[in-house]
């Protein structure tokens, strides 16, 4: 019998774009599924197909980012959902108090309304009571914001969200089987003031990390404003790191 862990992780990247909607997609939300958790990188308003993807006897863990709203809008919609095992929401410290404002009359549903059971566990805090393995360190962008890397069955998949170019993002990357990072720029563009990734340095991420594929994602919806923007970016990307691929909303890759 082959061993569960052996079997590849699905990963659905059920939002891509990054600040707003479009016709190219939604905002930011990513699946992975594991044999033992559903675990859910950010909560932009792709969050809405989760229930047409996850397993509703498997654990879910929603982990975010940081509190910018196209990482967060999708959750006033967790009313839509059943989720038997309960919802662990993860994010950094200042987590509850925040979502306790945001989850809550007058904007959604509050936490406590919710027809399942919701906890929220901050980091580093909380950290001891995720049950497998999953570091966290500070991105470099305008606000507070973190990145993860999880190791789960024989494999590391890690998360670069909003940020420029930095240490935590390679350390985080190191090795990784996938890393999938923010892709907000185009090739040449950045700003000192509100720090994104364009597809070189996106591309440099992964290979100074030693990754095995890298997989760009949070295309910022004014400056990406086709598919074919999106496919440029990943042949610039390529140049540096051959085994790259742009995101767009429902691609399904195992890992």
């Amino acid at each position: 019998m082959t061993p569960k862990w052996n079997k590849p992780m699905k990963i659905t990247f059920l939002g891509t774009n990054g600040w707003y909607d479009t016709g190219t997609g939604n905002t930011i939300c990513i699946l992975i599924e594991s044999s033992g958790y559903n675990i859910i990188l950010d909560a932009g308003n792709g969050l809405y197909k989760i229930d047409n993807y996850i397993k509703e006897n498997t654990s879910t863990y929603i982990f975010l980012s940081h509190f910018h709203l196209d990482h967060i809008a999708g959750l006033h919609i967790l009313g839509k959902f059943d989720f038997p095992r309960g919802l662990h929401i993860c994010g950094q410290s200042g987590t509850k108090e925040i979502l306790g404002r945001f989850i809550n009359f007058p904007f959604t549903m509050p936490i406590n309304r919710l027809k399942y059971k919701t906890e929220i566990h901050e980091l580093p805090e909380d950290g001891g009571r995720i049950p497998f393995k999953v570091e966290f360190l500070p991105m470099l962008h305008s606000s507070p914001t973190l990145g993860y890397r999880f190791e789960l069955e024989g494999k590391v998949i890690a998360y670069c969200p909003d940020t420029g170019y930095c240490e935590n993002a390679v350390k985080l990357a190191r090795n990784a089987d996938l890393v999938i990072t923010e892709c907000a720029f185009k090739s040449g563009q950045y700003s000192e003031d509100w720090p994104h990734l364009n597809p070189e340095s996106a591309a440099q991420i992964a290979l100074d990390s030693g990754a095995k594929k890298l997989a760009l994602v949070h295309f910022d919806a004014s400056i990406y404003k086709t598919i074919e923007d999106r496919n440029i970016a990943e042949v610039a990307a390529r140049k540096i790191f051959p085994n790259t691929f742009c995101s767009v909303d429902d691609m399904q890759v195992e890992v």
